[in-house]
This record gives structure tokens, C-alpha cells and sequence, in this order.
């Protein structure tokens, strides 16, 4: 848990926090280690930057902070998730009575920016592993699972055996708030998990007890920091010259279902979006390759 006492901000924005912190953990019941610490850091974040007391902002710092988001290169998810956090912080603030201004947060123009997916070749080029090793094995199997459920890479390496049902071809994962979802895999993925976990995971483990179904070579959970790297290395290797990150695999799951047909109310129950308006971006970028099409194709272009 962040130790709020030692963050550089006034005495009175420390106590706020810290007030804050312990109703996110008391009345909300987040996750500590994940949900908490990113809430407590945004604010923080905010509240270094406008360099005031919480009871004397109003919306045009927000704003400005946003523009300083901008002008910094920021990623549109990172500063989604920011407005969501000062957002949540108002709120608590206005619900205990604490401090209330007419919040009036929308995302700026300059954020309108599409979620970048890989191709279908380039997912075929990037699943296309050569099967030698366990660890092989084990990449195989993460891959085809994330990008047939659009799992975030921390639910993908939480995985134990209690939340896979091979014979029912579903996946249980907790998502932001720690909310559960079920997720439909399908049958390339649950093949790929067979042999894995069936053959090769038991070679991982060195040994030593752990629930977690992906294994690093010491036997323990595979990090985020590991799965990256992973996941560059393989784009590499196949000449997949795009920035890849796991998030694009998420992004690509949405926009290809979307693209062949699926409905965008089925698609936000599988990502675990709580707002079917955050699930909806991924229609924009149909929009933006039909656009491509008639750029390309429309003689009068």
C-alpha cells in the first residue's frame, strides 16, 4: 500500500488522501495492491501537479491537467483512467459532504484517438510458434488464450486451475474492482491449453507450489514484465514491425468479433467493460477502415 505520509503534497491534501484511501478499502472493498494504489497515484498525481488544496479547484484545473497529460504524450487509456480516478475522488468528496464543485469532465478533442489492433495476418504471424520447448509450449498456449478471450495480461498471469473449465470451454477471471466474468474460449485455444497444461507445466514448476497455470523458469508466477517481453521477442522474431503490447491483443480480440458480426453488447460482457460507451470505441475503428475502403476503392475519390 502507498505510504501516503511520504508523498510531496500539503498536510491537508495528505489527510484528504489518506481519508480517501481508507474509504476506498472500507466501504468500496478494492484490491489494495492493483485498483487502491492506481487510485491514490492518479490523485496524487493531480494534486502535485495543480499544486493547491483540494477544497480550492475547480474544473479548470482538471482541464489544464488534461491538456499537461496531452502535450506529454500520454496514452489515451492512461488518461481514461485518470478521469475516471479524479472523477471517483469528486464524487467521494461531494458524497461525504466534504467539498463539492459542478464537475463538468469530458474527454478532450485531443483524445480522440482509435485503439491501434494487429491485422488477422499479423495475429496468425504472431501465434505462428515454433514448438520446441516447454516454454514453447507455455507461450503458445498464453497467446491463443488471450487472444481468444481479450483477457488484460494481469488476469491472464492470475490464472490458476480454478478458473479454467477445459470441458466447458470457459474461463473465470476477476477484472477491475476485482468483478468476475465468465468468458466463452475457443477450441484452438483449449487444444494448445491441453497439451500444456497436460504435458509441459509440470516441467516448470522446479518443485515448487504454485496455483498459477503460466510459470516462469523459476517455477513462480510469470510477471507482466515477463509476458512483455515475451510477447516482443515473438513479435520480433516474425517481423511484426508494430509497437506491440498485450493490450493490442485485448484491442484486436474486440475489433475482429466486432468486424465479423458480433454484437457490441456481448463484446463489453467479455472485455468486462462496465459501460457499453467504452466497449463502443471499438466501432470507431470499423468506421475508420471503412473510410480507408472508400478513400482506396470510390472513383470519384
Amino acid at each position: 500500500m502507498i505510504d501516503i505520509n511520504k508523498l510531496k503534497l500539503s498536510d491537508k491534501n495528505k489527510e484528504i488522501l489518506s481519508s480517501y484511501q481508507t474509504y476506498l478499502i472500507t466501504v468500496k472493498f478494492l484490491n489494495v495492491d492493483t485498483t487502491i494504489n492506481s487510485y491514490i497515484l492518479d490523485i496524487y498525481k493531480y494534486l502535485e501537479y495543480i499544486n493547491k488544496e483540494y477544497n480550492k479547484t475547480d474544473n479548470k484545473d482538471i482541464y489544464n491537467y488534461l491538456k499537461y497529460l496531452s502535450d506529454n504524450s500520454y496514452s489515451i487509456y492512461s488518461v481514461v483512467r485518470k478521469i475516471s480516478s479524479i472523477k471517483a475522488f469528486y464524487n467521494y468528496l461531494s458524497e461525504e459532504s466534504i467539498y463539492e464543485i459542478n464537475l463538468n469532465i469530458e474527454r478532450p478533442r485531443f483524445y480522440k484517438k482509435l485503439p491501434h489492433v494487429l491485422s488477422i495476418d499479423e495475429v496468425d504471424k504472431l501465434l505462428d510458434i515454433d514448438l520446441d520447448t516447454p516454454f514453447d509450449y507455455r507461450n503458445k498456449a498464453m497467446l491463443e488464450l488471450m487472444y481468444a478471450t481479450g483477457l488484460r495480461v494481469s488476469e491472464l498471469i492470475n490464472l490458476t486451475y480454478q478458473n479454467i473449465d477445459l470441458d466447458q470451454k470457459i474461463v473465470r477471471c476477476f477484472g477491475k474492482g476485482n468483478k468476475e466474468r465468465i468468458v466463452p474460449i475457443g477450441d484452438t485455444a483449449i487444444k494448445y491449453l491441453k497439451i500444456y497444461l497436460e504435458e509441459y507445466r509440470h516441467v516448470l514448476t522446479k518443485r515448487t507450489l504454485c496455483d498459477n497455470l503460466f510459470l516462469n523458469n523459476h517455477g513462480k508466477k510469470l510477471t507482466r514484465q515477463g509476458f512483455f517481453k515475451m510477447l516482443k521477442k515473438q513479435a520480433d522474431i516474425k517481423g511484426i514491425k508494430e509497437n506491440i503490447t498485450p493490450h493490442m491483443l485485448r484491442h484486436s480480440f474486440a475489433t475482429h468479433l466486432l468486424n465479423n458480426g458480433a454484437d457490441l453488447r456481448s463484446i463489453q460482457l467479455m472485455l468486462g467493460h462496465e459501460n457499453i460507451s467504452t466497449t463502443g470505441i471499438y466501432t470507431n475503428v470499423g468506421i475508420e477502415k471503412i473510410k480507408e475502403n472508400y478513400d482506396l476503392y470510390y472513383p470519384k475519390g
